[in-house]
């Protein structure tokens, strides 16, 4: 339907499927021409086609339907009797029915079919009478010669056959260059399209499902082998069994219209009943979301535009006093971001006092003075999302019974989703869901803690720091009972997955292997024993009983066959992060102020024993690729990456190291910068360490460095990025600030692992 509108393609589809079934019909009518069933069904899609042919202002097409429903009204009413004259009149307005469908996906319009014969003939049908069939159009035109048939010499019996209305020039013109045209094969919509059962795509779903486990074990299997053309088999079926993935999730999308449908109807409705004028907006109609998550996302949106509307636009009068137009605005927003769907609920009311909230937070009890003072606006406003909470000055038959905002956030949480609320006084509130695209097939960080295997979801992780013994005895600190660990300044309460699940520890070296996770817009690092993989899980549901624990969200089969438990990350924060550690969160701002400075740097070894070291503002990512994935275009390496291609840079070579590649390992370790839609891929040779204090700087004039700086009583050269990123892409900087003028995107890096 590409070049069509929306509704008029789907329209087109529709119509195609019905006039196809009405043939069958009028044939079977013919046969039992007093069945009142079949009459009534050809009545009714007549009608639809009429009525949505006028809805989009097609008047030819709404002309002959509207005869023809007059012809069938009668017929059905018994003030007329089939015949097989009326069937041959319905069936030529079927036909010309079709014709114009055809002009009408052609160009949009109804072309120059004409319908005034057909319609002659059906009226004369109407009347009693039998009609003649219709002339070829190029006697009309009074073609050369033309025959003249004299309608008494036409048997009654004789099937009618009406001829496709086209354009004169064509036919005597260019008779041979009809068969060059014919082959542009060129689907109709009718064609291009067909009604799956939803059952059927459910079904197929759950077997991808399994082929992705077994895609798993396969490609886990062949990893370590020596069969090199086993190993390409089971590349290759890791690519298919991926792109079949894709495609079968693809089938299940709905764009997040069909949700959006009844909320115009909604805000008008509660505009009205508030006394308030509002405009809807909505943005990004066609961004697509798993049809089973949409029946889940319906309940919690509806309720945030019935809020904005009643609790965030102001009344007119206040509006008007406050300098803006009396119409309040409220936008829906949807987009896709980082494999999630985004979807916001704006206005420009008030906005969010958040020191009312503070007020109603401590006069209900949710928090003490102590505890609002230090928290941060974005905190303040995460307190409405508390069961109970309000701050409506009356109860209305709208809000203003604390009930709803908690179960919002509940059951966006309960798909895996997220919400975030931002406000500024005066100027408006803006509600942000992150919903998962899909929750059959998920990437989960596969972990293990305790000797046994669990799988995070990677849309909860944020990032992953990995101490060691010496400098977790210095990291980590007890703030009012609760391990925190300084991260970038910031006080991070660390939950234990062994005290979570009530096990011992299996790692006894000192290090500490934190994953920093982020539920109900607080972020809490989970300790964990190690990171075995990243994997797409499957996920499968778990019992009732299981699912209380709070613990589980769900189960999955890894590529090695064995079980593996899905965390739920909102039940661990819910259970394990109490209200005393939101006081120790709130110290931070004290920390803040007291620690200096400094410039934190990633420290890579790029061969011979040197290290370089680079500021970690400019690390995007840490990766690690295969070899056999770097490939050549040119006389340039390149890497594909989050279907982005990527120039690749061999520090070793660029600052004139001894090569290791003789020697490489199958997997290269690389640091990616990226900014916008461009970014470098540098290989190094391994990552050392990410370190906060550093010693003074010196200036040094070297190809490719800035200087050397002393880190743990040990001179370190500083890598000249910009020169670095030049000679992967010369071109990198054209549309690009220099380094230096704050521009370059400070992106959360993996801490050393």
């Amino acid at each position: 339907m590409e070049g069509l509108d929306e509704i008029v393609g789907e329209f087109l589809v529709e119509s195609h499927e019905n006039l196809d079934q009405l043939d069958r019909d009028l044939v079977e009518l013919e046969r039992a021409p007093g069945s009142r069933e079949l009459l009534g069904s050809i009545f009714r899609t007549i009608h639809t086609i009429k009525g949505t042919s006028g809805f989009l202002a097609f008047s030819q097409l709404e002309a002959i339907t509207h005869v023809g429903e007059n012809l069938l009204a009668k017929l059905r009413d018994g003030h007329l009797t089939m015949t097989p004259g009326t069937t041959d009149v319905l069936l030529a307005m079927v036909d010309r029915v079709r014709d114009l469908l055809a002009a009408i996906e052609a160009d949009g319009t109804e072309g120059k079919v004409e319908v005034a014969d057909v319609v002659q003939r059906v009226s004369e049908a109407l009347e009693g009478r039998e009609s003649s069939p219709a002339q070829p159009a190029a006697s009309v035109e009074e073609a050369a010669d033309p025959v003249v048939v004299p309608t008494a010499e036409v048997p009654e019996d004789l099937p009618v056959v009406v001829p496709e209305v086209t354009p004169v020039a064509v036919l005597p013109d260019v008779p041979a260059e009809v068969p060059a045209e014919a082959p542009a094969e060129r689907r109709s919509v009718a064609d291009a399209s067909i009604r799956v059962d939803v059952d059927l795509l459910d079904s197929l779903m759950r077997q991808v499902g399994e082929l992705v486990l077994t895609r798993n074990q396969i490609v886990r299997q062949t990893g370590h082998g020596e069969d090199l053309e086993l190993t390409r088999s089971a590349q290759r079926l890791d690519q298919i069994a991926t792109e079949l993935q894709e495609g079968v999730m693809k089938t299940r999308m709905q764009p997040i219209d069909h949700l959006w449908a009844k909320l115009p109807r909604v805000v008008r409705d509660l505009g009205a009943a508030c006394g308030k004028q509002v405009e809807l907006v909505m943005v990004g109609r066609e961004t697509e979301l798993d049809r089973s998550l949409l029946e889940s996302v319906k309940d919690p949106l509806t309720h945030l535009v019935r809020n904005a509307v009643d609790h965030g636009l102001e009344s007119p009068e206040r509006r008007t006093a406050a300098g803006k137009p009396t119409e309040g605005r409220l936008t829906l927003r949807a987009y896709h971001q980082s494999g999630q769907v985004v979807v916001e609920v704006c206005d420009d009311g008030g906005g969010i006092d958040a020191a009312a909230v503070a007020a109603k937070a401590v006069d209900k009890g949710l928090r003490t003075a102590a505890q609002v003072a230090l928290m941060s606006q974005a905190e303040l406003l995460q307190l409405i999302f508390t069961p109970g909470f309000s701050t409506a000055a009356a109860v209305t038959n709208v809000s203003g019974r604390g009930v709803g905002m908690d179960v919002v956030k509940t059951n966006i949480e309960a798909i895996g989703g997220t919400i975030e609320i931002e406000s500024v006084l005066g100027r408006g509130t803006t509600c942000r869901l992150r919903i998962p695209l899909t929750l059959a097939i998920v990437p989960a960080l596969v972990v293990e803690c305790a000797g046994d295997t669990y799988a995070i979801g990677q849309v909860s992780l944020l990032e992953l720091v990995a101490l060691d013994a010496e400098r977790a005895a210095r990291a980590i600190e007890d703030v009012n009972g609760v391990p925190v660990h300084r991260l970038r300044g910031v006080l991070l309460p660390l939950v234990r997955l062994t005290d979570v699940l009530g096990v011992e520890s299996t790692r006894d070296d000192g290090h500490v292997l934190i994953a920093v996770l982020q539920s109900e817009g607080r972020r809490f690092g989970l300790v964990i024993d190690r990171v075995l993989s990243t994997e797409d899980v499957v996920v499968k549901p778990l019992s009732a009983r299981i699912k209380q624990l709070g613990a589980y969200s769900g189960a999955t089969i890894l590529g090695d066959g064995r079980v593996a438990l899905i965390l739920d990350v909102q039940g661990i924060a819910r259970r394990a992060l109490s209200s005393e550690t939101v006081e120790g969160e709130l110290d931070r701002h004290d920390a803040e102020s007291t620690r200096s400075e400094q410039e934190r740097w990633l420290v890579a070894g790029i061969g011979g024993g040197r290290r370089v070291a680079l500021p970690l503002e400019v690390v995007t990512r840490l990766e690690t690729f295969p070899r056999d994935a770097i490939e050549l275009v040119g006389h340039r390496e390149v890497v594909q990456y989050r279907g982005e291609v990527l120039p690749l840079l061999r520090l070793d070579h660029h600052l004139s190291v001894g090569s290791w590649r003789d020697s490489e390992p199958e997997n290269l370790v690389v640091v990616i910068y990226q900014s916008g839609d461009r970014g470098v891929a540098i290989v190094v040779e391994e990552i050392v360490d990410i370190v906060d204090e550093a010693g003074r700087q010196s200036d040094i004039s070297d190809r490719g460095l800035t200087g050397s700086v002393r880190i743990r009583d040990r001179v370190v050269e500083v890598l000249d990025v910009r020169d670095a990123v030049l000679a992967a892409d010369p071109g990198f900087y054209d549309d690009i600030a220099p380094v230096g003028a704050g521009s370059w995107d400070a992106v959360p890096a993996l801490e050393a692992m």
